[in-house]
């Protein structure tokens, strides 16, 4: 499973090891310390601690206080990974459009310079990520509901 979730995010451009980290958080039933996830997956602390950061940056793992051994910070995943992460595209989707935005208005001030293929070209692009965010949001506002009948459960 760890390794399957490592090439997963390698398929998305992400770092493989960030991968390995959330599979092995999602599969543990208790939260991990940075050298407990050093020894499961045979990685040196520095990269994950690394990638460690970089997840919680990205809001999909949380340092937990552990009453038992308050020297060391330990992790778990989120509980709303699934959703973070997607919202983590979601912004990705958002800055293109920002860029799709930006080229045409660069074109626009070009009075006429710019080729009639390229600005179809800037006009597509802003139309599809436009699109591609009006789906994400609907599909962010149908998940809410969708979870909270899950989570009732």
């Amino acid at each position: 499973m760890i390794q399957r979730f490592g090439e997963a995010y390698k398929a998305f451009g992400l770092n493989k090891l960030m991968g390995h980290i959330v599979a092995l958080l999602i599969f543990s039933p208790t939260p991990l310390s940075l050298d407990e996830i050093c020894e499961h997956l045979g990685r040196s602390k520095g990269p994950v601690s690394q990638i460690v950061r970089r997840l919680k940056d990205r809001k999909l793992i949380r340092k937990v206080w552990q009453p038992e051994n308050n020297r060391k910070d330990f992790y778990e995943i989120e509980p709303e990974i699934f959703e973070h992460a997607f919202l983590n595209n979601l912004s990705l989707i958002k800055n293109n459009t920002k860029i799709a935005l930006n080229l045409k208005d660069i074109a626009s001030l070009e009075n006429g310079d710019v080729n009639e293929t390229i600005k179809l070209r800037i006009d597509e692009m802003l139309e599809f990520y436009m699109l591609m965010e009006k789906h994400y949001n609907n599909f962010v506002e149908e998940w809410k509901v969708r979870r909270a009948e899950i989570t009732e459960n």
